[in-house]
């Protein structure tokens, strides 16, 4: 049965062969940097399971230390000039996109095979990871199709994406380790200690100054960890569950919902998103690297009001 370690052993296969691309690329002056820290993650996907909590809080600190030291730089991967990819892409047109939509496709076509279909009965792929398992398949199904059509060197995949993924660096972890800071808060009690402050300052029986702390809560939380997903933890143990559903009769479908739409808001205004804020600056070499989130605030704060409102009115009065 393919699950979650199967999954995770193909994608140390690829950080792995990142690594080894970046220790034989001599003109990066910072080639072993980048070879220990794309080996490191290799190492986690690969044998992490073996590593244990220690040894897993040994590697981030590594990973930390190489970012932290900036021991990471740009690579020159053989690959395409800018010339080619302006030829390819007078020649080819927006068919060069064809092999990206094969991803989305096969993922959400054979998620609806192995639901509605007897495929779901063949224990092939654990339930819970079909999608992942069929994503991963998807970006197999197009890079196979793109080696067939375009027939370009065999080193390209590997290549491309090391190119990119040097031009991410570090930021492109980001993400994980914010997920992963956000059951360290849940489990060190953050939510709890947050929820008991709350309920020290809120007049009793008004519900709207508590979707307020909640919604301002969830943007605030994610501005601090990049991560909505990683924030709602914590507001929702804080004061989501014990105060707007248990304590008010809330709708739990509208104060999730919308508690995380709220979350979102945060999400435009902060550098610790970075794979929304930061790398797009980064990967359109943007003058300002902050531009993305700048341009971003006069959406951010007039939805995150009208998520408060909406939180309100279709949580509680309707």
């Amino acid at each position: 049965m393919i699950g979650i370690a199967e999954l995770y052993f193909v994608a140390g296969l690829v950080f792995a062969a990142f690594a080894i691309a970046s220790a034989f690329d001599q003109a990066n002056p910072k080639r072993w940097g980048n070879a220990a820290f794309w080996g490191l993650v290799a190492v986690s996907f690969l044998f992490g399971d073996l590593l244990g909590d220690f040894g897993n809080g040994i590697l981030v600190l590594l990973l930390v230390a190489l970012a932290g030291f900036r021991c990471l730089g740009h690579g020159r991967p053989h690959t395409t000039s800018a010339g080619e990819r302006e030829v390819w892409s007078a020649k080819l047109g927006s068919k060069l996109f064809l092999p990206a939509l094969v991803i989305p496709v096969t993922a959400f076509a054979g998620t609806l095979l192995f639901s509605y279909s007897p495929l779901g009965k063949t224990g092939l792929i654990d339930p819970r990871w079909v999608t992942l398992a069929l994503l991963v398949a998807g970006v197999a199904i197009a890079l196979a199709a793109t080696m067939f059509w375009l027939k370009p060197p065999l080193s390209a995949p590997v290549e491309e994406g090391r190119r990119l993924m040097d031009s991410i660096g570090w930021a492109a972890l980001l993400p994980q380790m914010l997920a992963a800071l956000g059951a360290v808060f849940t489990a060190a009690g953050v939510g709890s200690a947050v929820g008991a402050m709350s309920l020290a300052v809120l007049p009793e029986g008004n519900v709207f100054l508590a979707v307020v702390i909640f919604a301002l809560g969830m943007a605030l939380f994610t501005i601090i960890m990049g991560n909505a997903f990683a924030a709602f933890p914590v507001m929702a143990s804080a004061i989501g569950v014990p105060i707007l559903i248990r304590a008010h009769g809330g709708d739990p479908a509208v104060v999730g919902a919308v508690g995380m739409l709220a979350g979102f808001c945060g999400t435009l205004l902060t550098p610790m998103a970075a794979n929304f804020n930061m790398v797009p600056a980064a990967l359109l070499e943007l003058k300002d690297e902050y531009g993305v989130i700048r341009r971003q605030v006069g959406t951010a704060l007039p939805l995150l009001v009208c998520n408060i409102l909406i939180l309100y009115i279709a949580g509680f009065l309707l």
